[in-house]
């Protein structure tokens, strides 16, 4: 079983226990309603798990200010939100993940230094050493510094299917990308992340292992 593969599986022990069942119920006509407590529900459920996800990427020194810009954005766009397109969880993610690019050089930073120092609690710098502690539930240290290197755009579809375990389908409406764009993103990612890591497969995508 590869790191991310692992990393998988403990997202998902997550979220079996948090939003799952309720997810269903926010998802029934979100879109038409404009009612502050049905979104209320929404932001009691899924606010845990978009907040370690950009804390993942981003560190938790920056993840406060942009969960909550992601559920204010949510909130200013819950009329639009369609329910037949995307669920309510992958619609988060989607808004999450954009607000997450407009701060590269913090997540490269955040990548490089559990890169350097990994769960090490004496690493230097309170910034750093929360940081790795934080991300070192999802990616060891060898594997966060080759995700560090990757292009943007993969680097969102490797995260998406490690740290949220999206399916192709899931992240194709969250980043608003064509279905075989999210296939072709993860294949050249894992050839980069191979060849960072002296030919180890680094990840096992559950989508394409069910298929055999």
């Amino acid at each position: 079983m590869t790191a991310l593969s692992r990393a998988g599986q403990g997202v998902q022990a997550r979220q079996d226990t948090g939003a799952g069942e309720a997810g269903e119920d926010f998802m029934a006509g979100f879109g038409s309603l404009d009612d502050p407590e049905r979104f209320g529900a929404v932001f009691d459920g899924y606010f845990g798990e978009i907040h370690r996800y950009v804390a993942q990427r981003l560190g938790p020194d920056h993840a406060e200010d942009i969960v909550a810009e992601t559920f204010l954005t949510a909130f200013r766009k819950r009329a639009s939100y369609d329910p037949a397109r995307a669920s309510v969880r992958a619609w988060l993610y989607g808004i999450a993940t954009n607000l997450v690019g407009r701060h590269r050089r913090v997540e490269v930073r955040t990548l490089r230094a559990l890169g350097r120092h990994g769960p090490d609690a004496d690493a230097p710098g309170h910034e750093e050493r929360v940081t790795a502690r934080v991300s070192a539930e999802s990616l060891r240290p060898s594997l966060a510094a080759a995700v560090a290197g990757l292009d943007r755009r993969e680097r969102d579809v490797v995260l998406l299917v490690a740290l949220a375990g999206l399916s192709h389908e899931e992240i194709a409406t969250a980043l608003d990308i064509p279905y075989g764009t999210v296939g072709s993103r993860l294949n050249r990612a894992r050839k980069k992340l191979r060849a960072a890591l002296g030919g180890s497969n680094p990840m096992l995508d559950p989508e394409e292992a069910a298929r055999g």
